[in-house]
């Protein structure tokens, strides 16, 4: 048809619809388990929110305010921080000399890559329950091995200068597995032919190592570092399996705190909520650094 009557009939987009439809389910459970919760966290932070009081009022700043006072709080932050930062380097490292070791033609190199991951598999609560039958002063085979090479023997997990790096140990254990392989794929996508030009102008491992493997995994380490920092941030299970915070408040990290103030014996939803922003907020601070730190992408 022609002339003013004609119908301009715009093409179809097909398909358009067909990608937010696979997404909407994964999206509509993201919005209700995390995006509400989240949201929900921070109105109940400017409230006075308890359990079994059946209204709140709005209290403005007054949690995050309180936090200043709360000197168990305080204790809690700097030891998160404190685990966070020792527990770094061994973390980090460890791993990655496992991973360039693996990375060669060996003998067994599949089975010992499965025998590396396999702490990885269990849960926190089984890597709790095995250390503290390790570290056990009586029974525990560490002592046992300690008090045969003459060194005197403590309670491990009883001693407030040992306890954390107690639990710093079997952090290590348990996600060095993880992190090898993590290293590993990066070390795969490296190509050979750079370490074969080194070698051929005379650079030895640890040049190659530093000159070349260092650089090129830059995109893996920011990774490896940030899910670590964020995790060490988030450290509960191991605090509450192996010593409860304890001796004193020596392993008191800030969730556990936060789980005893929102679920034990307080109750009080809206300090609690502050305490997480808090602790989001240092996060955030902490990742945000490190970005900027290992921003730039390797070249070949």
């Amino acid at each position: 048809m022609t002339g003013p009557d004609r119908v301009v009939r715009r093409p179809r987009r097909r398909g358009s619809l067909a990608p937010w439809a696979f997404l909407a389910p994964g999206l509509t459970l993201f919005a209700l388990f995390r995006l509400y919760p989240l949201l929900e966290g921070l109105v109940l932070s400017f409230t006075n929110a308890r359990l079994g009081r059946p209204a709140y009022r709005f209290t403005g700043l007054d949690n995050y305010a309180r936090l200043l006072d709360d000197t168990r709080f305080l204790t809690s932050l700097f030891n998160t921080a404190y685990y966070t930062v020792a527990s770094t380097l061994p973390i980090l490292a460890l791993p990655l000399l496992l991973a360039v070791a693996l990375n060669r033609p060996m003998r067994l190199r599949a089975v010992l890559r499965g025998a590396f991951f396999f702490p990885f598999t269990l849960s926190v609560v089984t890597v709790g329950l095995t250390w503290l039958w390790l570290l056990d002063p009586i029974v525990g085979p560490f002592n046992y091995y300690v008090r045969h090479l003459g060194i005197p023997v403590r309670s491990w997990l009883a001693d407030p200068g040992a306890a954390m790096w107690a639990i710093i140990a079997t952090s290590v254990w348990w996600v060095t597995g993880y992190y090898l392989v993590i290293y590993l794929a990066g070390l795969q996508d490296i190509p050979a032919q750079l370490y074969e030009a080194a070698a051929l102008d005379g650079a030895g491992p640890w040049r190659r190592f530093w000159s070349i493997t260092l650089p090129l995994l830059r995109p893996v380490l920011l990774f490896v570092f940030v899910i670590h920092i964020i995790g060490s941030f988030q450290i509960f299970g191991q605090v509450f399996v192996l010593t409860q915070g304890g001796p004193g408040d020596a392993t008191r990290t800030v969730v556990q705190h936060l789980y005893e103030t929102a679920f034990t014996s307080y109750y009080h939803f809206g300090s609690a909520s502050a305490m997480t922003w808090v602790l989001c907020l240092v996060i955030l601070a902490f990742s945000a650094v490190q970005f900027r730190l290992f921003r730039g992408s390797p070249e070949y």
